[in-house]
């Protein structure tokens, strides 16, 4: 594998591409929609513009009695850092990322689930690779995407113990999406570990699934909020209605999608075709959390103290708050 540069040429490179998820205004500043007195205002934070996108194809977000804008990040782990400054108000992750915040001291409540699909991510290779089936991932690098604690790595470390390979037999960095992302269109990468959707792109781009999340992953997403939000009666009460209108969101994407598509593709500049494959396998339908998303959450914190993953066990109990969103499932 050659060295990882990420140059300015190499970005340059991902953007001609044009799947470089340019967001126009969406930024960790973000836009602010207000509205008439408002009481309070929320600080929405997001990855790649997915949630940003959902809300603005399904309207749902029209009317609502609080200001807001939106604060995009290109992964969890950037996301997660802001949360813990309290920059945010919430934050929308898959399983690992959230108990990585946990033991990371992120003064957060899991208060909602969303459901997706386990093939929106996967380890993928060039398409010329010589890598075949996991097992061939002896002796190999494989970059995963964003850092320790990451979805793709829960996915990696089970597709190995799958397939017979011990993980001190793969050498294993860790890079944030963008920058890996424009390493693997240079053909710095061969073997990468990613999630949506960086991972539907890098295929439309030529690569080759190696093995991906089915069967591995829960395909479960969760959105936390910050403990002093959840604490001041205003920003609780602005949280619990944006919840609510998470689930009309999710039940809007899933009775249009085509619009959905069409709207994700406008905002992150995608091409259609890969916004239509993102979209229908994201982590869309949002629910509050139920029993049995406490333990499947719960598994996977165990299996990821076991790996190593996680330097300690977490109590998914202790950090969800069940009675923040009260929707019937």
């Amino acid at each position: 594998m050659t060295s990882l540069l990420f140059s300015a040429a190499s970005r340059r490179h991902w953007l001609k591409q044009g799947v470089a998820l340019s967001l126009g205004a969406v930024g960790a500043a973000g836009s602010l929609r207000a509205f008439a007195q408002p009481q309070t205002t929320l600080v929405l934070g997001d990855q790649a513009g997915g949630l940003r996108s959902l809300f603005e194809a399904s309207k749902a977000l029209e009317g609502a009695p609080f200001a807001y804008r939106w604060a995009n990040f290109q992964g969890a782990a950037p996301l997660f850092e802001a949360q813990r400054s309290s920059a945010v108000d919430t934050a929308m992750a898959g399983d690992l990322p959230v108990l990585a915040a946990a033991v990371g001291k992120t003064p957060l409540k899991i208060v909602a689930t969303r459901v997706g699909k386990a093939d929106s991510l996967g380890i993928v290779v060039q398409p010329g690779s010589r890598l075949r089936s996991v097992a061939d991932l002896r002796g190999q690098t494989v970059i995963v995407s964003s850092a320790r604690g990451s979805i793709s790595q829960y996915q990696l470390y089970g597709a190995l113990e799958e397939a017979g390979v011990k993980r001190e037999e793969v050498t294993v960095k860790f890079v944030l999406p963008t920058d890996a992302a424009a390493a693997f269109a240079l053909k710095q990468i061969d073997a990468w570990a990613v999630f949506d959707p960086y991972y539907t792109i890098a295929l439309q781009q030529g690569g080759r699934i190696l093995r991906d999340g089915r069967g591995i992953n829960t395909a479960l997403g969760f959105i936390t909020a910050t403990e002093s939000s959840l604490a001041d009666p205003a920003r609780r009460a602005a949280i619990v209605q944006f919840l609510e209108r998470l689930g009309r969101a999710g039940d809007w994407a899933l009775a249009n999608p085509e619009a959905y598509a069409q709207a994700y593709s406008q905002l992150t500049r995608l091409p259609i075709e890969s916004s239509r494959l993102i979209t229908a396998r994201a982590s869309v339908a949002g629910r509050p959390v139920s029993e049995a998303d406490i333990v499947a959450l719960q598994a996977v914190a165990d299996r990821s103290a076991r790996d190593g993953i996680l330097p300690v066990r977490v109590d998914v109990r202790a950090i969800t708050d069940t009675t923040v969103w009260k929707r019937p499932a």
